[in-house]
């Protein structure tokens, strides 16, 4: 292909500064994407490690930041006003499980009202095609394996996981009423340099290093469809490419995950054989909120956008130790 023949077409990535959507961002960027990005570095993890994913897009030409609260609606208006996208990558969220116990108003305002707030903006202002996060957790307590776009998901067993499904139901009415085109991903416990310092990965990695204690909820018997952050990117672009064919007309959700769960205990122990340090395990009963295991079925993704995870967690972690060590100066 040509230079000259590259379409080149402003994308909305929200939640730039998080871990998925700073990922996202530098892949559309690298490729030539004219790429506008909103975050409102949120202190719910270090804001520092937000700044910092953001530097690193700083240096292209091709883009342009806003310090956006998206549940701000004249905020988030004024950037549609600014810009115009052909397509929206909406990865802003208050995520954690956990957090969501004690502080269910942010997931409310963020979740909920700035979601709404992104759709409404993108039906007054004639953008069609928005690709969203959405989460695993909506599956709650579902015991069928794996979890099927095709189940129920009317039981959610956080606030957390209530707002995600909550997201999904209000795109698919923006779709029936108003056109849009919204494909919303469940993330399945996404993982890799950059990551969350709330999630697991992170946490066994810094106190197994500091020779801390770590918590194992349920004594360990959990299951996690941990997915490298590199298949996250594919999968995510390779949706956000296809949104916009000429003449779709479509909601959808799909599952994005690594379609092999890994019992908790055997995730620590590539941990450990990587650090050579053998974790101090504290173990604990399950917590609230929490559930025992989570398995994406991906054939829907799979069969739509050929999108195919190929990192093990015995290659993924190893990058993550070796990032964490580098971002630490360890």
């Amino acid at each position: 292909m040509h230079i000259w023949e590259i379409v080149f077409v402003s994308i909305l990535v929200t939640g730039i500064a998080g871990f998925i959507g700073s990922h996202v961002a530098r892949v559309l960027l690298e490729r030539g994407e004219q790429i506008i990005g909103i975050d409102n570095f949120s202190d719910y993890y270090d804001v520092n490690l937000k700044k910092n994913r953001l530097k690193g897009l700083e240096n292209f030409d091709n883009f342009t930041f806003h310090n956006v609260d998206i549940s701000n609606i004249v905020s988030v208006e004024n950037i549609y006003k600014k810009y115009d996208f052909n397509k929206v990558c909406h990865l802003a969220a208050q995520a954690g499980v956990r957090y969501s116990l004690e502080a269910p108003m942010e997931y409310i305002n963020t979740n909920i009202v700035g979601h709404t707030n992104i759709l409404e903006c993108c039906r007054n202002y004639n953008v069609k095609n928005i690709v969203y996060a959405s989460s695993s957790s909506v599956y709650g307590g579902n015991t069928k394996v794996p979890f099927s776009v095709k189940d129920r998901v009317d039981n959610p067993v956080s606030l957390y996981a209530a707002t995600k499904r909550a997201d999904e139901l209000i795109s698919y009415t923006y779709h029936h009423l108003y056109d849009l085109n919204t494909i919303g991903l469940r993330f399945f416990t996404v993982y890799g340099p950059w990551g969350r310092p709330d999630m697991a990965t992170w946490i066994f990695t810094k106190k197994i290093i500091n020779k801390e204690s770590i918590d194992v909820y349920n004594n360990g018997n959990m299951e996690r469809d941990f997915t490298y952050i590199d298949d996250i990117v594919a999968g995510t672009i390779s949706v956000l490419d296809s949104i916009n064919k000429e003449g779709l007309k479509l909601s959808k959700v799909y599952n994005i995950g690594n379609n092999k769960p890994e019992n908790l205990l055997s995730f620590i122990s590539v941990i450990e054989n990587y650090l050579n340090i053998k974790a101090i395990k504290k173990f604990k009963p399950m917590q609230p909120g929490d559930v025992i295991k989570t398995y994406a079925d991906i054939s829907d993704i799979k069969n739509d956008f050929n999108f195919l995870p190929i990192t093990s967690i015995k290659e993924g972690i190893p990058k993550f130790i070796d990032w964490y060590k580098l971002y630490h100066k360890l």
